[in-house]
């Protein structure tokens, strides 16, 4: 996927602190505090900045460092709600953070669906995964009530249907056999140094798992857990629909090699 577009990038400067208020923290080893869903939480400053955003994973929220909206917090901040904030208009709040998972979602579908037609060699399902994208696209600028009515896991089973053959093509770049590990429990497997290439990672729980130096070039990785999997060497380089949630949720190093469209997390080594 080349550089995506800035649409599908969190901004939260251009947020009201959204993924702070509307969304349930549960207290774990990711979150040091419970918090309701509505509830602002307790380091969320005025301005919408949060007052221990340099210090996160050392107080005890490295959940915060991990998640990414896909640019969904400031559509819905300064689109959906035309930048009317919910502090100063609380009859918005309800609304304004119901919707935001919902955009969320809908953004999450449009990064894959991004990175499956930027490639050439999905490019005889360009016309539907441009089609699905546009449709996307358009209904992520409909009114709140619109967007709360939205069925998002009907969606995902038809955009899954083009975004599986479009896995499957780029997958064909790699000659031989593949791995399939679909779906599969591989929770702290042992994979270092691993060939990967153009592997079926679809949903693989790949939690803990030791994936340092494995070549995992071409895999397709949606929905893959990689909360703990040690990437540090690996190579993800045209892995399709990587996420930036999964690679902040992994452990990494300088020697990591990640897709274009992704960064390296600053809290890696």
């Amino acid at each position: 996927m080349a550089a995506p577009s800035e649409n599908l990038l969190a901004n939260c400067g251009s947020c009201f602190g959204l993924c702070c208020v509307a969304l349930p923290f549960a207290k774990s080893s990711d979150f040091a505090m419970d918090k309701a869903a509505g509830e602002p939480c307790r380091n969320l400053l005025e301005d919408s900045r949060c007052g221990i955003h340099s210090s996160l994973r050392e107080k005890g929220f490295p959940g915060c460092t991990v998640y990414d909206c896909f640019g969904a917090g400031q559509k819905v901040s300064q689109s959906t709600f035309e930048g009317r904030d919910w502090r100063q208009q609380p009859s918005n709040a309800s609304e304004m953070f119901a919707v935001f998972p919902v955009m969320r979602d809908l953004h999450e579908l449009l990064w894959y669906l991004a990175d499956a037609r930027g490639r050439t060699s999905t490019e005889s399902l360009h016309t539907r995964l441009s089609s699905e994208y546009d449709e996307l696209d358009a209904l992520t600028s409909a009114t709140p009530e619109i967007l709360m009515s939205v069925d998002i896991s009907v969606l995902r089973l038809r955009i899954n249907d083009v975004l599986l053959d479009a896995g499957d093509q780029v997958r064909a770049e790699v000659v031989g056999k593949k791995t399939n590990y679909r779906g599969r429990d591989m929770i702290g497997a042992k994979l270092a140094g691993a060939d990967l290439r153009g592997a079926s990672l679809r949903g693989t729980y790949l939690i803990g798992a030791d994936l340092r130096g494995a070549d995992l070039r071409l895999a397709d990785v949606i929905g893959a857990d990689l909360r703990g999997a040690d990437l540090r060497g690996a190579d993800l380089r045209g892995s399709i629909y990587a996420t930036q949630f999964q690679i902040n949720a992994a452990r990494g190093d300088r020697a990591t090699r990640l897709p274009e469209s992704l960064t390296r997390p600053s809290h890696w080594a």
